[in-house]
């Protein structure tokens, strides 16, 4: 038996040093590489694009919106100091009543953009506080706690987005918004009782959000039959 064992223990180490190089010299798969560094260069993309959000939204809220604050201001005091009788007291109060919409518009935009609620007191209230300024019925039925930064600005964007197009293209009378965590998993659903129609292949802003959701590695579910109702449904990541 001793020369059968030598001739065993041959094979043995044979193939065990034939396994060693394979594990320690094999080159990496170049397709897998891509995979890993698109899906990186997209997290990357998706935080650039949220740092140039929060940039945009200081600088309106702190300079354009200051700015525009003081000129609405002084055309009231303007107005005041006019008697009704003056050829310019009828533009100026044209002036006066433009500006504060304008102001009541870019107030609108600069929530649009990073709402303060959604970073001091999370999605919850975020939502509530979108759908009480909706010029439809919102109903709001959402789990409380914080979720990631990311996931949080990607959900509140489907909500918003999802509303705007209720109102806007729809022509929806009330909608219904569920925001659920199951897990490592946020499921956000907002349903309305519009027209239906919606189709992301036009364009819309829908395209973009599926974008954001996938790079936040999750996706985005439509279903918007002619005649109503119309659901969408973000899903996304949420581990602690």
């Amino acid at each position: 038996m001793v020369p059968v064992l030598v001739y065993l223990s041959a094979v043995f180490g044979g193939a065990h040093a034939a396994l060693a190089r394979l594990l320690l010299c094999a080159e990496p798969d170049p397709v897998a590489a891509e995979l890993v560094e698109a899906a990186r260069s997209r997290a990357r993309l998706a935080d650039a694009f949220d740092a140039e959000r929060l940039r945009i939204e200081r600088d309106l809220h702190d300079v354009a919106q200051q700015r525009l604050v003081s000129l609405t201001m002084q055309l009231g005091l303007a107005k005041l100091d006019l008697s009704t009788d003056s050829p310019a007291s009828a533009a100026v109060a044209a002036a006066h009543e433009q500006a504060k919409t304008l102001m009541v518009e870019l107030r609108d935009l600069v929530r649009g953009i990073s709402p303060r609620t959604l970073r001091e007191l999370g999605l919850r209230a975020a939502v509530e506080e979108l759908a009480a300024g909706s010029s439809i019925r919102v109903t709001v039925d959402a789990d409380p706690g914080r979720f990631p930064p990311a996931v949080e600005r990607v959900a509140f964007a489907a909500v918003s987005e999802a509303l705007a197009n209720a109102v806007k293209h729809a022509v929806a009378t009330g909608a219904a918004v569920t925001v659920r965590r199951a897990g490592d998993r946020l499921t956000v659903e907002v349903r309305d009782d519009g027209c239906g129609g919606a189709n992301p292949s036009r364009g819309s802003g829908l395209t973009g959000l599926a974008d954001r959701a996938a790079a936040a590695g999750g996706r985005l579910l439509l279903s918007s039959p002619p005649g109503g109702p119309t659901i969408l449904r973000v899903e996304l990541p949420c581990a602690s």
